[in-house]
């Protein structure tokens, strides 16, 4: 029997699904691919830049401030468009985040971006 892949909702503080994990790509609401996480837990735009990491919530979050800066990873093969699921769990309470962390799919959305926008994308060449 094949095994089943699921889409795993990754909600923002505030509760709504704002990106699906097909592990290790990440999608935005409409399919469209926005990213990829490493074994790690760590969250990379489709440009390969160090975006946050994803929590048990399960969320992205960042650093206010960025002790290090995180080297570039090479992305994975773009991935087909998906189809998101049209029922999603409603989101686990969420902790309130401390001080320094930033929720990214709430508050920096622009960092996880498709492939064609993005305000990098003419560097790509």
């Amino acid at each position: 029997m094949a095994q089943r892949i699921s889409i795993i909702p990754i909600y923002n503080t505030k509760g709504d699904a704002d990106a699906f994990l097909l592990y290790p790509y990440l999608f935005n609401r409409t399919g469209d691919w926005i990213g990829f996480v490493t074994p790690q837990r760590e969250v990379y735009s489709v440009l390969g830049e160090f975006v946050g990491t994803l929590t048990n919530d399960p969320r992205i979050v960042t650093k206010r401030a960025i002790d290090e800066l995180k080297p570039h990873l090479a992305p994975p093969p773009t991935p087909k468009r998906i189809h998101p699921p049209a029922n999603i769990p409603l989101a686990p309470l969420m902790p309130e985040l401390s001080h320094s962390l930033i929720d990214v799919l709430l508050d920096i959305p622009e960092k996880l971006h498709t492939l064609d926008s993005g305000e990098f994308r003419e560097d790509m060449d």
